[in-house]
């Protein structure tokens, strides 16, 4: 098996990905990574598969971030290239592992809260819930099923169905605390949509964590246990950017606005109520559990 020191980075060009990749730096990991040509530093590119081989041998973890951002207008040429960021660099990574003499002894490919469907009515654990339908969903599920196809014994995969991720200097964070600043800063839609949200940070310790369990196995949600509703959410970014007040958003103007600034409504209108038991049950113990605490770290310019 890989040396559990090293990580390979797959998709590390993002803020998670910079976050990540820095964090294991600082904690004494040897920091391989993959990419699109193009994109600087990386040890090896998605369409060198011997190369990506080269590159995973020996290390103890992958992990795959790879991925086009979802904040755009839902298009055909922008599904197609949605899609295949996530389906065809998984499909590559299985590819080049398969290659490897001392495969990685476990694989975390990214996947997202968002494959369950819009719950208002009770939290969405890995063992029961209930996937949702859509676009967003379809990907989410392909992204999973290329995962499931590599033929990788060696090495145990987990999909990692990732909540919104917050941090400073990056993540989902920056349009909700613009809108504060700017006096929008009120509930979206009916406020009453849940918020389901991981701070980086405990995104990489739970990256650490899983690699280290490895009686965990299948999808796990990595998500903080404190969700809140929309409105609930947004009361505490107010707190935390010092607004006084801020103006609610009916989801008519976020229709309308989503058409003009090229996004889709699905970001803050869906409710996503996505439960870590499997986290939970495994012992994690979070750095930032409650959102309010996090957020106001995060304003005053601390991780």
């Amino acid at each position: 098996m890989g040396c559990t020191k090293t990580v390979v980075v797959a998709g590390a060009s993002g803020f998670i990905g910079t976050y990540l990749r820095r964090r294991f730096q600082e904690d004494g990991w040897t920091v391989r990574t993959i990419g699109r040509k193009g994109t600087g530093s990386s040890a090896a590119v998605w369409a060198d598969d011997a190369g990506m081989a080269r590159v995973l041998n020996g290390a103890g973890l992958v992990v795959n971030l790879a991925g086009r951002s979802v904040s755009c207008r839902y298009n055909r040429r922008n599904k197609t290239i949605i899609m295949d960021s996530r389906v065809a660099t998984t499909q590559a990574l299985g590819r080049a592992i398969a290659q490897c003499p001392e495969p990685p002894s476990t694989w975390l490919n990214a996947s997202t809260g968002t494959i369950y469907r819009d719950a208002r009515d009770r939290p969405q654990p890995e063992t029961d819930g209930e996937l949702g339908s859509g676009f967003s969903v379809d990907v989410a599920k392909a992204w999973e099923a290329a995962l499931a196809a590599a033929t990788t014994p060696a090495t145990r995969k987990i999909p990692l169905r990732i909540a919104i991720v917050l941090g400073r200097g990056g993540g989902a964070l920056a349009p909700f605390a613009n809108l504060a600043r700017l006096g929008l800063g009120g509930h979206m839609g009916d406020g009453r949509q849940k918020f389901s949200w991981i701070h980086v940070e405990d995104l990489y310790r739970s990256i650490r964590f899983l690699h280290m369990r490895t009686d965990v196995t299948g999808p796990v949600n990595v998500a903080s246990p404190d969700v809140v509703s929309n409105r609930e959410m947004m009361r505490l970014v107010r707190r935390a950017y010092c607004a006084r007040f801020g103006l609610p958003t009916p989801a008519w103007f976020l229709r309308a606005g989503a058409v003009l600034i090229r996004t889709e409504t699905e970001l803050v209108l869906k409710s996503r109520w996505v439960q870590p038991q499997k986290l939970l049950d495994a012992g994690f113990v979070y750095s930032q559990p409650e959102l309010g605490r996090a957020l106001l770290q995060i304003a005053k310019g601390r991780e």
